[in-house]
């Protein structure tokens, strides 16, 4: 059972990942016909084809490898100088600029003169590659805030999971109370496990993060109102200063910091809870941030990947993962000790992320990303624009044929650092179980 169940999460990650693929190349397909521009292919995968149908002018497939997709345009890069093709050059830099050129007009035909995507507008050249991406930050939020209003997330409530019976210094490497240490306010007030406050200091309370601020901005006496059995209790507590844990903007601890703040002495429970839409954007921005972080850190992460691939180091948690990582975690998913429905929202979940990573790693400005492209129509239109304000001779399209080596050495590296990931997450994958 456990294997089908594993195979069943893997197929349904692929699944997901086929649908991104091609939601994300439908973006720049519609987009480039919308401005004129004729498309020859649309395709999902690489490698051999597998199934394929031409409709009109576009034929449709798909291809042995998932790993990505693509698009052909006709006229992605401009031609020469002197308005032709140029011969090919012995040099291996003009080589790889004339292959890029060669391959954006092999499949010109009469008539397409008008139909290269090199002569559309600068603003319409952006929106065709802006429109990937966009597609799957589109698809990231609708799946995040769908998942987050609807089947909820597991956080921490307002309802009392244990009662400390001491006050201890978080600073301190202990939890047992030692002679001398006095009662914590909680327990003095009679604050019970299965307690759910509901009110502090008479303010009406609905999410741990407030309560929590609340507790924290307030030494000595406060009311508790609690549910317990239905009913409503008023407790009298005497709040302290105690040596908490700091925490940042997000909520999240950071390690080795401390602040001196109100202390009640009570853990609260945890519980999948429906988010409000003000919540589910507020962690939506949270996931967008973190994202964007965590490709800023990523060259600083490579060290530790290869020794958790070919050392004797431990894969971290934040570790970065590939498609075949992605795909056992999402074998894992089903083999989780949750519930279906939440198994359910951990898989659609793991599907949002991927595509916000697409998003986020499309959206470098370098070749052949799509990033890159969108960089080259605005630095034309600048210069155009420049042109025109200084009364110069307009310079023309951008080529940005001429950046294919530098293109070439980007994806060179990112090959190499995608080999790295393929071999950590077969030796020493990222578990969540």
């Amino acid at each position: 059972m456990t294997t089908l169940m594993t195979v069943l999460g893997i197929a349904v990650f692929v699944i997901g990942l086929l649908f991104s693929i091609a939601w994300h190349e439908l973006g720049h397909l519609s987009t480039a016909k919308l401005f004129g521009v004729r498309v020859p292919q649309y395709m999902v995968g690489f490698g051999p084809t597998i199934f394929s149908r031409r409709k009109g002018e576009t034929e449709y497939g798909i291809k042995a490898i998932p790993f990505g997709g693509y698009i052909r345009m006709i006229g992605m890069f401009p031609p020469g100088d002197d308005g032709k093709l140029q011969a090919r050059s012995t040099s291996p830099f003009r080589g790889m600029i004339e292959d890029a050129r060669a391959a954006a007009f092999e499949e010109l035909r009469p008539g397409d003169e008008k139909r290269l995507f090199y002569t559309r507008k600068p603003w319409q050249r952006v929106i065709v590659m802006f429109a990937g991406p966009f597609m799957n930050l589109v698809l990231a939020v609708v799946i995040f805030m769908g998942v987050l209003m609807s089947f909820g997330i597991n956080t921490q409530t307002t309802t009392v999971s244990t009662v400390s019976d001491c006050v201890i210094s978080q600073s301190e490497n202990r939890d047992t109370c030692e002679k001398g240490d006095r009662p914590s306010p909680a327990k003095a007030a009679g604050l019970q496990p299965a307690d759910k406050i509901v009110a502090f200091d008479g303010r009406p309370i609905e999410e741990w993060s407030v309560l929590q601020k609340e507790i924290r901005d307030t030494t000595g006496s406060a009311t508790i109102t609690v549910e317990r059995e239905g009913e409503l209790k008023t407790l009298e507590a005497d709040l302290v200063a105690n040596k908490l844990v700091k925490y940042d903007d997000q909520g999240r601890v950071v390690d080795g910091e401390y602040v001196t703040a109100g202390f009640l002495g009570f853990s609260p429970a945890t519980g999948v809870v429906p988010q409000t839409f003000g919540q589910s954007v507020e962690r939506m921005g949270g996931m967008v941030t973190s994202g964007v972080q965590a490709l800023i850190d990523l060259p600083s992460k490579v060290p530790a990947l290869w020794d958790a691939t070919f050392g004797d180091g431990e894969r971290e948690p934040d570790s970065p993962m590939g498609v075949v990582g992605a795909a056992r975690v999402g074998g894992e998913v089903f083999n989780l000790d949750i519930p279906p429905q939440q198994q359910v929202a951990t898989m659609l979940f793991l599907v949002a992320g991927f595509n916000l990573s697409l998003f986020l790693f499309n959206m470098l400005p370098l070749l052949p990303l799509d990033g890159g492209h969108i960089a080259g129509a605005l630095w034309e239109s600048l210069r155009r624009h420049a042109a025109r304000l200084f009364r110069r001779p307009d310079p023309g399209p951008f080529d940005v044929a001429k950046l294919m080596p530098v293109a070439y050495v980007v994806a060179g590296i990112f090959i190499c650092f995608t080999l790295l990931v393929l071999m950590a997450d077969l030796v020493n994958p990222v578990r969540i179980s």
